[in-house]
């Protein structure tokens, strides 16, 4: 799946990823990878600048730490990305079922009157 067919969702992505607990980037990327099996397999150049840009809106902290004689910069959840990741929980939920309405086949459609 591209960057772009995520527009709107990646920042959601990645703050549901890390409600799991503090991750470095990469395993971030891996995450998901794994949860989606295989579907998003983002580059990162596009999973780098949204976690800076998450973290310049208060919804995740990172510092650094050294790994085995390796810089890692791992981010973590804050209270206020946890409210926000409830938020787009909700908004996605309305916003999938209005769509499924349409795109969930002929029988997830209402009926028209006779």
């Amino acid at each position: 799946m591209k960057a772009q067919a995520l527009h709107g969702h990646l920042d959601a992505l990645l703050l549901a990823v890390l409600e799991g607990g503090p991750l470095h980037g990469y395993a971030i990327i891996e995450a998901l990878r794994d949860r989606s099996g295989g579907t998003l397999n983002l580059p990162t150049g596009t999973i780098y600048p949204a976690l800076r840009r998450l973290e310049r809106a208060g919804y995740v902290e990172s510092s650094w730490s050294t790994v085995n004689g390796r810089e890692r910069r791992t981010y973590h959840l804050t209270g206020a990305g946890q409210r926000a990741l409830t938020g787009e929980r909700s908004s996605w939920q309305e916003f999938s079922s209005t769509v499924g309405r349409f795109l969930g086949g002929p029988s997830a459609s209402p009926q028209a009157p006779a």
